[in-house]
């Protein structure tokens, strides 16, 4: 008797425990109504205008134009792909972004390794080395625009002082330099993310494998090329993925220096949205232009982290 009473006590306290841990593993809801705000806004800023953007690339509208407003198909994909000035503005986003991306990450590599020694001063210049970054494209074209105008330009100046020219080039209107020029701009004030970026990684890396590489007699360049360079392989890789984005989509130092000439010499894809946006109000068009460029920029990116192998472990 005692013991049957016994059981059905105990049974009847597990059920309780069990319905008590039932409870306590309800859903919280909590947590999702706290990052809802914060999800409405993001998108409200971000998914409402690619939507809008993919929605727009398969209409005929231009404000300007109302009457030839309405669904356009695939009409606009297929002027994109029957347009020469397509194939050129892919043809110069490909020489600058190629330039600009090889070139800032080896410089500011070279930039990144000097300032990661030990000199007097180094805080300085570490502070200094961030101000082309700081600056907007705006600005910064119009200092090179000084720097390259060919009646009082600095580098018109130099060259010709040192006897290499002897007339003054229009370095902004000359097709045979200007989307050099373009690139030096653009050089100048990309170095310092790739050199700050690397810099911070150089300096979290660990001492005792530099001090065993220096007792067992590895030059500083051995070092740099079987120590430094891969263990920072994931951060040039996700710097250069970075980089390679953000100057795809460069529009406001090309668009200040020379607006995408002479005769379409500086017009990137991103200039040639912006002109048809801007200039001329064709806004399913440019949207449609905008559409196959985030699917080549996904492609990069898709390509460029299977091959890096962006994340994987080493074995």
């Amino acid at each position: 008797m005692w013991l049957n009473r016994d059981m059905k006590l105990s049974a009847y306290m597990n059920k309780k425990k069990g319905e008590e841990i039932v409870k306590k593993e309800k859903f919280n809801f909590a947590p999702y109504i706290l990052i809802l705000p914060a999800c409405l806004l993001m998108g409200l800023i971000m998914i409402y205008p690619l939507g809008k953007v993919f929605y727009l690339s398969f209409q005929h509208y231009n404000p300007t134009k109302p009457f030839t407003n309405g669904f356009a198909g695939l009409d606009n994909f297929i002027t994109i792909f029957t347009k020469k000035e397509f194939y050129n503005a892919l043809g110069v986003s490909a020489k600058f972004v190629a330039c600009e991306v090889v070139l800032q990450l080896i410089f500011g590599m070279i930039v990144a390794l000097i300032l990661n020694q030990r000199f007097k001063g180094r805080g300085f210049f570490r502070a200094l080395t961030f101000i082309p970054w700081a600056l907007s494209g705006v600005l910064t074209a119009v200092l090179w625009s000084i720097m390259f105008n060919q009646h009082f330009g600095v580098l018109n100046d130099l060259l010709a002082k040192l006897g290499i020219i002897k007339e003054p080039i229009a370095w902004l209107a000359n097709t045979k330099f200007v989307l050099g020029s373009v690139i030096v701009a653009e050089l100048w004030r990309g170095i310092p993310f790739f050199a700050i970026s690397l810099l911070a990684a150089m300096q979290g890396l660990p001492d005792d494998i530099y001090e065993a590489a220096r007792v067992d007699g590895s030059t500083k360049l051995q070092t740099f090329r079987f120590i430094t360079l891969p263990m920072l392989k994931n951060t040039i890789v996700l710097t250069t993925l970075l980089r390679t984005i953000w100057e795809f989509n460069s529009v406001d130092l090309i668009y200040s220096l020379t607006g995408g000439g002479p005769v379409g010499k500086t017009t990137t894809l991103s200039m040639l949205i912006a002109n048809q946006a801007i200039k001329t109000s064709n806004y399913g068009y440019g949207s449609a232009l905008s559409v196959v460029s985030f699917a080549i920029l996904a492609v990069i990116a898709v390509i460029y982290m299977k091959l890096s192998g962006f994340g994987k472990e080493e074995a």
